[in-house]
């Protein structure tokens, strides 16, 4: 018996090492000109306390932790990103919108 173990490779080298290809032009990020973000106010399951959710954003992680922090220093209030969708504590629709459009989104101002 051999004291050596058999090793599996492949042509590529170890897989877990490769960089994912770069985007490809015109691929994923579309401009926040091109955007129609959606802001909706949600309290259900929430204690009844008021959440504003920022829907329909195509961005990069990065650039979506960058826009939150930029909106929670705006609003005064703290907030969250999950499953690509933002969300403020509070109610904050307006402000938002000012502010997401001052950034050249197009926004719609969901619900009542």
């Amino acid at each position: 018996m051999s004291s050596h173990k058999t090793v599996w490779s492949s042509e590529r080298g170890d897989a877990r090492k490769a960089q994912p290809p770069p985007p490809a032009k015109g691929d994923g990020i579309v401009s926040s000109r091109q955007q129609t973000v959606y802001l909706h106010r949600e309290s259900s399951g929430r204690g009844g306390k008021a959440v504003t959710l920022i829907k329909n954003l195509t961005l990069s992680a990065e650039e979506l932790k960058s826009l939150t922090k930029r909106i929670k220093q705006e609003c005064g209030a703290g907030g969250t990103v999950k499953d690509g969708t933002i969300e403020i504590q509070g109610e904050h629709r307006k402000q938002i919108a000012g502010l997401l459009s001052a950034l050249g989104y197009q926004v719609k101002i969901a619900g009542g």
